[in-house]
């Protein structure tokens, strides 16, 4: 059968009865649509919704989309200027995560049931806050290949499926941080009150060097970072954010303990690093974890991290009155989103305040200045008697007139 002409397009009919439409694209080439129709009618109906999309601008070339992922996510961690440790993370996330379940498809054959089903398969495999990463790195990308007009829309829709659900880490008693002092070698107690009352994440502590740490005006710079990458590799670097690189005041109780440390332990010269390894060295994480499973084990937190010392700073700062904004500043963050979760009761401040409501209650039974005082017990509940009393009586009178 001789195909119909048409204004924009052709339609015909194939041997297998289903009908095929066909139209020339802005870019020049002639294009089929992506699938058959049932109908003549339909396939006419899908050329007049192309030739609008056209004239609107919303075309998208087809063919565009048909990028492998791992290589357009590949060059799209190379494309972006990221600090060492974000780039390590990216990669690890792109070669343990994403590759093995994208790395073959198309971008355009990446659909959100095909993400949906990847997020639960990963999250019987590994924790929740790497597969919120990987994710959100995973959305990241496809946003930007729909910003650079390679397909229509991002597959990544799953609502909070980037925010990593971390639960609240317990508070310990500043008594037992105390005894993880007094347990830790001598030249580590410096790091365990810095980390705990600065609030100092471990690289910002093992970056620390001597002018940042000023001692006459009792404060501590953050301009600097040590990074342990895999492999080992240790790369000195700026803050990841402008909001890391701050100024945080150190409490006075524990300069003397500052100054001896810089005397017997940190590194020499004016720039010296303020943390050192027991021969000179850069202060490694590796290193230190098996002196600090050992302090841990002894005072009875087997389960305790180094960052959480930073949560009792935190937690301390917040049960102290710190604004949001102050906190925020204290910890180097730029979203409220982390120092919000320093903003609820700990249990000693709740105690206080249960305790000061009490005493309002006392005070509002007893009566507040100004106020008629009526005890609870005496002629009070009398005069409370007798009135019921006058009030019987005259329901009595009542009875007994009618």
């Amino acid at each position: 059968m001789a195909e119909k002409k048409r204004r924009f397009g052709r339609v015909r009919k194939l041997p297998s009865g289903r009908f095929q439409a066909r139209y020339p694209g802005p870019d020049g080439i002639d294009r089929p649509a992506p699938y058959t129709f049932a109908s003549r009618r339909d396939a006419e109906r899908w050329l007049v919704l192309k030739e609008a999309e056209i004239q609107r601008g919303d075309w998208m070339n087809p063919d565009a989309g048909k990028i492998l992922f791992e290589v357009y996510a590949t060059s799209w961690i190379d494309d972006r200027v990221l600090k060492a440790r974000t780039e390590g993370l990216y990669r690890s996330l792109l070669r343990n995560h994403l590759v093995p379940a994208f790395g073959n498809s198309t971008l355009g054959d990446i659909k959100d049931a095909d993400v949906r089903r990847w997020r639960k398969e990963r999250l019987g495999v590994v924790g929740q806050s790497t597969v919120a990463k990987a994710y959100q790195l995973l959305k990241s990308i496809m946003s930007t290949a729909v910003e650079d007009e390679l397909i229509r829309k991002n597959p990544c829709r799953i609502k909070g499926a980037g925010t990593p659900d971390t639960p609240e880490r317990r508070m310990i008693p500043l008594a037992k941080v105390l005894e993880i002092h007094g347990n830790v070698p001598e030249r580590y107690r410096a790091l365990v009150l810095l980390g705990t009352f600065t609030s100092l994440r471990w690289g910002e502590l093992a970056g620390l060097r001597r002018p940042n740490l000023d001692l006459e005006e009792g404060v501590v710079r953050v301009v600097s970072e040590l990074a342990e990458l895999d492999g080992g590799k240790l790369i000195e670097d700026t803050p990841k954010s402008r909001a890391g690189r701050r100024v945080v005041t150190i409490p006075q109780e524990i300069i003397p303990e500052l100054r001896h440390h810089l005397e017997e332990f940190a590194e020499p010269g004016e720039s010296g690093r303020v943390f050192v390894g027991p021969k000179g060295g850069w202060l490694r994480r590796s290193g230190f974890r098996r002196i600090w499973n050992k302090v841990r084990t002894d005072v009875g937190l087997p389960d305790l991290h180094f960052h959480d010392l930073r949560h009792v700073g935190n937690t301390l700062a917040a049960a102290s009155g710190a604004s949001l904004k102050e906190l925020m500043v204290r910890m180097g963050h730029a979203s409220p989103r982390a120092a919000l979760i320093y903003q609820h009761a700990t249990q000693d401040r709740d105690k206080v305040i249960a305790e000061a409501l009490g005493q309002a209650l006392k005070i509002a039974r007893d009566g507040g200045p100004g106020e008629r005082r009526t005890p609870a017990t005496g002629n009070g509940h009398a005069r409370r008697s007798g009135r019921q009393g006058e009030k019987r009586t005259g329901t009595q009178r009542a009875r007994h007139q009618k």
